[in-house]
């Protein structure tokens, strides 16, 4: 009968070629991940205000035309206004600097809110 010549195996025993092959993978997975990068100023922006009762007594009963709309975003001390009809979709985020203007179906100002 003759004897079937086999390779000779690795010059590492079995178990540590498995550790081997557990450290290679490990290595190549930990290449993938990522770092969130350090955000380059933490505090929130200052100088962003609105004050809404300032302008109220000034618009509050006018049209919302574009100067009574400026008047009320100066006197606010807003950076940005912006008129909200019934019904309107808007954005729900808060916004300091935002001057928001309620009107009603004949573009009356009813309100003023910052945010």
């Amino acid at each position: 009968m003759r004897r079937l010549h086999r390779a000779p195996r690795g010059l590492l025993p079995r178990g540590l070629r498995a550790s081997g092959l557990v450290a290679a993978i490990a290595i190549a997975f930990s290449a993938c991940t990522t770092s969130t990068p350090p955000m380059a100023d933490p505090t929130p922006p200052t100088g962003l205000s609105c004050n809404a009762d300032a302008a109220r007594d000034a618009v509050l009963g006018q049209v919302a035309s574009t100067e009574v709309v400026e008047q009320a975003r100066l006197a606010a001390g807003a950076q940005m206004a912006r008129v909200l009809s019934p019904g309107q979709m808007v954005t729900m985020e808060y916004r300091e600097g935002r001057l928001n203007i309620d009107v009603d179906a004949k573009n009356v100002i009813t309100n003023l809110r910052c945010g």
